[in-house]
């Protein structure tokens, strides 16, 4: 134990420390909490571990949830805020590559320690004792190093799910996987095919979410994506003999992440924003390689994808729209773009100039200042479209159904029909958005 390490603690869980400890049993933070305070991260939860039994520690608090009891996890409310509290345990043999079969409590803080699944998240700390560090966690903290506790193979053995939080936090933190782990990871990735799409898509949206979302590349090299994202090892071998490229297919996402904010639509949406262009290449008399329709078709394969993950719809909307659009070019003009606007949906406004900066920053420096360029004009014209207020859908239109019913218009195709030639009308010319002067032209 470390006594020369002192980490401050939120006061609720000072005192659950405190609780269990007067009730003569043992308790630290332990796991994630511990690694990122000595990170100076303001940790995410505070994860407590005690040598007392789950029935123990319900019998000590006024308020529990059992939360995993089974597993010996033991929710402990303080206020509105509730703290898992999981019993040390050994697990047992994993049958799956996900799950113990069984699991054994045990009062030894080490054993505990020993299952867990990388040295940064094997440490634990309590306010008197210090910092306990079995397995030099701290020294590859500072050493920038994921490396699993024990042997890896029996880590990813365990649960598989393992290999892709190694990359993930890598990415994360800026750090290196050990190179037993990372062949470890190598020799087992066909054992990721046994964990499901949801475990997957939180691991995937974590690491795309890192600072370095280009780490994605690791999970392909390691032969991980074969069996989550197939589509994306053909783009890594998808040559581009194009003026515009410099890359791969897979090399130009991976840079393309790097220029982008990190939201989840939208590096979902330059992961997948070129899938597919394997599918829609062809090369010319001259030796160009061509991807005609690889946005629509792409599109519908970032859908199917999503979906195959498990994404929320809202999701899948935002990154299925933004993808089939990515390459339109639209005229520098006021019209052209609220053309635009209507065509493609506001909800994909500003979203989508994002995306073609990073598109356009991930290619060759052919003509790149002057991408650029036409970017940020038609930027700045969507913006001048947008400060003054200007019609680009019916919601903004200032007549509406109720105003032709009261004008004698009979609900119906015809009044839907009246209104979207209003609507058109001012598209073109801004100014004609009064109720005087469409309902002269348009109502009969």
């Amino acid at each position: 134990m470390d006594t020369r390490v002192m980490i401050k603690l939120p006061q609720a869980v000072e005192e659950i420390i405190s609780q269990i400890n007067d009730a003569g049993y043992e308790a630290y933070i332990v796991g994630g909490c511990v690694r990122d305070t000595l990170l100076q991260k303001e940790p995410n939860d505070w994860d407590i571990t005690t040598s007392a039994t789950p029935l123990q520690v319900k019998a000590i608090f006024k308020k529990t949830i059992d939360t995993g009891i089974q597993h010996g996890t033991v929710t402990v409310m303080k206020g509105k805020q509730g703290y898992e509290v999981t019993t040390y345990r050994i697990d047992g043999d994993y049958e799956d590559a996900r799950h113990p079969k069984e699991v054994t409590f045990t009062s030894n803080l080490k054993e505990d320690l020993k299952r867990r699944d990388f040295t940064i998240n094997a440490m634990a700390y309590h306010p008197d004792a210090g910092l306990v560090d079995s397995f030099d966690g701290r020294k590859d903290l500072g050493a920038h190093v994921i490396r699993c506790v024990g042997d890896p193979r029996e880590r990813f053995t365990e649960d598989a799910l393992r290999m892709m939080r190694a990359v993930r936090f890598a990415a994360q933190l800026d750090d290196k996987i050990e190179e037993h782990t990372l062949a470890a990871i190598r020799e087992l990735a066909p054992s990721i095919a046994k964990i499901s799409a949801e475990r997957i898509q939180t691991e995937l949206v974590k690491l795309l979410l890192s600072d370095h979302p280009e780490r994605f590349r690791t999970l392909y090299e390691c032969g991980l994506t074969a069996y989550f994202l197939p589509e994306f090892d053909r783009m890594m071998t998808t040559v581009q003999n194009n003026p515009h490229h410099c890359y791969t297919v897979g090399e130009h996402v991976l840079h393309s992440l790097s220029y982008i904010r990190a939201d989840q639509s939208l590096r979902l949406t330059m992961l997948l924003h070129d899938i597919a262009k394997p599918e829609t290449k062809t090369t010319d008399e001259w030796g160009v390689d061509h991807f005609r329709g690889h946005q629509e078709r792409g599109s519908k394969m970032a859908e199917d994808i999503l979906r195959r993950l498990k994404f929320d719809n809202h999701t899948i909307a935002m990154v299925k729209g933004l993808v089939a659009c990515h390459d339109r070019r639209i005229e520098p003009n006021a019209r052209a773009m609220r053309r635009a606007i209507h065509q493609i949906g506001e909800d994909y406004f500003p979203a989508l100039f994002e995306v073609e900066k990073a598109d356009a920053m991930a290619q060759s420096e052919y003509q790149r200042k002057e991408k650029l360029a036409a970017i940020e004009d038609g930027f700045q014209i969507y913006q001048k479209i947008k400060e003054d207020e200007q019609c680009i859908s019916l919601k903004s239109l200032v007549v509406n159904g109720k105003d032709l019913i009261r004008a004698g218009v009979a609900p119906g195709r015809e009044l839907g029909m009246i209104l979207e030639q209003m609507l058109q009308d001012v598209i073109e010319e801004p100014s004609h958005n009064t109720k005087e002067y469409l309902m002269q032209r348009y109502v009969p």
